[in-house]
């Protein structure tokens, strides 16, 4: 019916405007979360990913990811736009993970190749055309929503990649093996990008659904909202009980991260589980992060934003959880897991390795100690501030 076309076209375009709520989430949190030599680089780096990201997938991506733009549910173009959404989010994930360390070039271009070719790639083997279909390699059965693996994961696996190419930053880890802890600059920017990545995944996994023009659909679009926001509140809450257990304080960019953890874990089965599970779920991604920010530093593994253990570790539990709470197989999650993993990190890495050969992704030592912003961006952030080193 014509009038469940324009319905379902509305909801997309409002589902849309919702994800890409999450560019300033994304870019709030991460110059809260560096310091303040390096914000004005940090917020260029994240609307150099929104731009390219977008441009990419808009002439090479789409097509790939899906083989067409036909769509006669709701307008192409608002399929089109809904789906573009998601794709910067992948680099976000990423860039936020090298931030204070790596130079904006580099950076874009691995932009490109993610939105053209890599996410595309993935997409194209679960959500979409499938040049998998009928192979040992075939995980179109894997039930992944809204991109618990498809997104959050792929954006790890290549953050992955990144750091072990790039390395820490300068000071981070002591040879003696301590841990030098860099404060955040700006709590409130911390809070806000959060909360406005909280906002923008309602239309993340609710816009997942599709459709919202008949009775059905709409309770489903509703339940898996409802499910998102639960994750998210107890997600923050199991890290806050556990940082108030463990140090009696309370740490609100971990218990911010710990809301985080919580929505990534819900992001694949949002709209399978009753309104119980996401409480169990969301709980223990909260757990994940606590326990994932300390693997990473006892690895040495530099994370200034904590994107492995939000979006790495969470996108893999999500994904599981899938099977363990609703009626999916458990192969077909785990056999998702495994060939995205393995596709994502094996082509970021050789990707990042060449591209670091060609434009080094780190900046040199004193541009380093004096802050991307002067260097890179020739702007600083807070220039009446004395900058700490």
């Amino acid at each position: 019916m014509e009038i469940n076309y324009i319905i379902d076209t509305l909801f997309a375009l409002f589902a849309m405007t919702l994800i890409i709520f999450m560019v300033p989430g994304f870019a709030m949190l991460e110059a809260g979360l560096v310091r303040t030599k390096n914000v004005t680089a940090v917020l260029t780096t994240n609307m150099m990913v929104y731009a390219v990201a977008s441009m990419g997938f808009l002439l090479i991506g789409y097509q790939i990811s899906f083989g067409s733009w036909e769509n006669n549910e709701m307008s192409k173009w608002a399929a089109f736009l809904f789906q573009m959404a998601f794709v910067g989010k992948t680099v976000n994930i990423m860039s936020g993970g090298v931030s204070e360390r790596t130079r904006i070039i580099p950076l874009t271009f691995f932009t490109v190749v993610m939105a053209t070719l890599i996410y595309p790639l993935v997409v194209n083997f679960t959500w979409g055309a499938n040049l998998l279909e009928g192979s040992l390699f075939d995980i179109s059965s894997m039930h992944d929503l809204a991109g618990c693996t498809v997104i959050h994961s792929t954006g790890g696996w290549a953050l992955l990649a990144a750091i072990i190419i790039i390395g820490p930053r300068r000071g981070r880890y002591t040879k003696d093996g301590k841990i030098h802890v860099i404060p955040a600059s700006n709590i409130p920017l911390v809070v806000l990008g959060a909360l406005l990545l909280w906002i923008g995944w309602f239309g993340f996994n609710g816009g997942s659904i599709g459709s919202i023009s008949s009775k059905e659909n709409a309770d489903l679009v509703a339940l898996t909202i409802l499910n998102t926001n639960t994750a998210g509140l107890t997600g923050a809450i199991m890290v806050g009980v556990l940082l108030y257990i463990k140090y009696k304080r309370f740490d609100i960019t971990m218990i911010l991260n710990g809301a985080l953890g919580g929505l990534v874990s819900i992001t694949a089965g949002a709209d399978l589980f009753d309104i119980y599970s996401p409480i169990l779920i969301g709980g223990i991604g909260g757990i994940i992060v606590v326990m994932g920010v300390s693997l990473f530093d006892r690895l040495r593994l530099d994370d200034p934003v904590g994107a492995l253990s939000v979006h790495l570790l969470n996108g893999i539990w999500g994904t599981l959880a899938v099977a363990l709470f609703g009626d999916v197989s458990l192969w077909g999650q785990i056999k998702g897991i495994i060939v995205v993993g393995v596709f994502a990190f094996c082509i970021s890495f050789v990707v990042l390795y060449l591209l670091n050969k060609m434009i080094p992704f780190r900046a040199e030592d004193d541009v380093e100690l004096e802050g991307l912003d002067v260097n890179d961006c020739g702007l600083e952030a807070y220039p009446e501030f004395k900058r700490s080193i």
